[in-house]
């Protein structure tokens, strides 16, 4: 079984590179695609739940500090509103960087575990060790299990990509794209070629 709360194994190095676009907004097909369809601090899937309303981007450098990285793609991340919301305009470490398999590590209880003093800071900070994130990620462990199990199909479904992936050859970005070999990597292109695993 495949965990539903296996952290990067490495730093995140950005795939995609869209510039230009007025309103961040407009880059959220390329956020879903570079940060594998779920929430970059608490991992949780667009495939467990209604999208709309759950997902938000998040600033890294919250723009009432960094007005000016507003639309700067760098400074953008997908998180879930909870998590989102629990960081506020908060400077935290660098979820990229700290966040990774290597040093963060989640029980089949739930608990989430690290040996490293920035990504413990950025646990605390986002409740990410709370007795609710704790039971919520041990129901979905438990969930999963039950799915690999007992429904192989539903087991797929939870674990999967979501079926509306976004077309990233389609999207123009007003000031172009500084990573364009990352398109090539994207989980639709990836599907058109056989490549995309049907679990991650």
């Amino acid at each position: 079984m495949s965990s539903p709360f296996l952290y990067p194994l490495d730093s995140h190095v950005l795939r995609h590179g869209p510039q230009g676009y007025s309103d961040y907004s407009s880059y959220r097909p390329w956020l879903r695609d570079e940060f594998s369809y779920r929430c970059i601090y608490c991992l949780l899937r667009e495939q467990w739940g209604r999208v709309r309303g759950i997902y938000a981007i998040d600033h890294f450098l919250a723009v009432s500090r960094h007005p000016a990285g507003i639309t700067d793609y760098e400074n953008l991340l997908y998180a879930c509103a909870t998590c989102n919301t629990a960081k506020g305009d908060r400077v935290i470490p660098d979820p990229l960087a700290v966040l990774v398999g290597s040093t963060v590590r989640v029980e089949e209880d739930g608990t989430i575990h690290t040996d490293n003093p920035e990504a413990a800071r950025l646990i605390e900070l986002l409740g990410l060790a709370s007795p609710q994130s704790t039971e919520f990620r041990m129901l979905w462990i438990g969930i999963v299990s039950l799915a690999t199990r007992y429904e192989p199909d539903l087991y797929r479904r939870l674990m999967s990509y979501p079926d509306d992936l976004p077309d990233l050859h389609a999207l123009q970005p007003p000031g172009g794209n500084t990573r364009p070999d990352g398109v090539g990597q994207s989980a639709q292109v990836r599907r058109e070629r056989g490549e995309l695993p049907a679990v991650y």
